[in-house]
């Protein structure tokens, strides 16, 4: 697509800085990624071509760059997430490689990595204040995270193991996001809506309506609407079977079984963890976070 012609790249007007919606297609978001992320290449290359070594010529221009990338991204998983269609989860499987390798590149870039580390090393007598000493700190901490560190086959093979971790994880959301949106429980008599207050039937009858059974009820896997019928039915084997959908998303035999997903998701996180140097990813994931470690979690549980 042209850029002149795409929606993304031209400048959101709209109030608040929002893009022309009615203008955005499915189709506009891949040549809009890839324009983006080009741009993010040059902009975190001439933060390297830069001969300074300071907090505003590494760590400030890092945290800037990237902002039309980051923006489209907001954009594009927003609608994935409220507004979704097959058409857009086509581009989200199409581009959970591409992105997931994007980003893998950024923080395995070893020059990159070289100017961030050495404002990181130099920290203490850059005269920085708190909030940008923190942010040298978190930066770094990522880069880390991501396997900067990482040489030779381990960079290239930490690198395939986040590119296919981004593929499951789209697809292991998107299978939920199938089962969610393909259940529904129709409520035939009052008896079937004992209990619920007005609001969760104008809930249910509004989600009737959309799907073509206008003057019903139904209940959806929609989390607002499961969770308050869950609430206050006063059905009991009506709760079993919206809760055991609920529950089982992506557990049912098919094109959209979560399981095998599930399975190999684990082991690529136990790979991942295990190239930084982690026994298990529950350690990998703990470390950047208030917990720490596994024995403090079972202590607060």
């Amino acid at each position: 697509m042209d850029a002149a012609l795409n929606p993304l790249l031209s400048d959101w007007s709209a109030p608040h800085a929002l893009p022309a919606f009615d203008a955005v297609r499915p189709e506009s978001f891949r040549p809009a990624f890839e324009a983006a992320m080009r741009e993010h290449r040059a902009e975190l290359a001439a933060i390297v071509a830069d001969p300074r070594r300071s907090f505003e010529s590494v760590i400030a221009a890092f945290d800037c760059a990237g902002e039309g990338l980051a923006r489209i991204e907001a954009l594009f998983y927003n609608l994935t997430a409220s507004a979704t269609t097959p058409a857009l989860q086509a581009v989200q499987r199409e581009m959970a490689a591409p992105l997931a390798a994007h980003w893998n590149a950024v923080r395995q870039d070893a020059a990159l990595f070289r100017c961030i580390e050495d404002v990181w090393q130099r920290r203490d007598d850059l005269g920085l204040d708190a909030e940008q000493r923190r942010l040298v700190e978190r930066i770094h901490q990522d880069f880390v995270r991501a396997g900067a560190r990482l040489e030779g086959a381990q960079r290239e093979r930490y690198a395939e193991v986040v590119q296919r971790l981004a593929e499951l994880t789209t697809v292991f959301g998107q299978n939920v996001l199938h089962d969610e949106s393909d259940y529904m429980l129709e409520l035939q008599d009052e008896a079937a809506a004992k209990g619920l207050p007005r609001f969760v039937r104008s809930a249910a009858t509004q989600a009737a309506a959309d799907r073509g059974l206008a003057g019903r009820m139904v209940i959806t896997l929609s989390r607002s609407l499961v969770l308050s019928f869950l609430t206050f039915s006063q059905h009991r084997e009506l709760r079993e079977q919206v809760w055991r959908a609920w529950v089982g998303r992506g557990e049912r035999t098919g094109e959209h079984d979560n399981r095998p997903i599930a399975r190999e998701i684990l082991a690529l996180r136990r790979e991942q963890a295990a190239l930084l140097g982690h026994a298990c990813y529950a350690d990998h994931a703990l470390a950047d976070t208030m917990a720490l470690t596994r024995e403090r979690v079972w202590a607060l549980l």
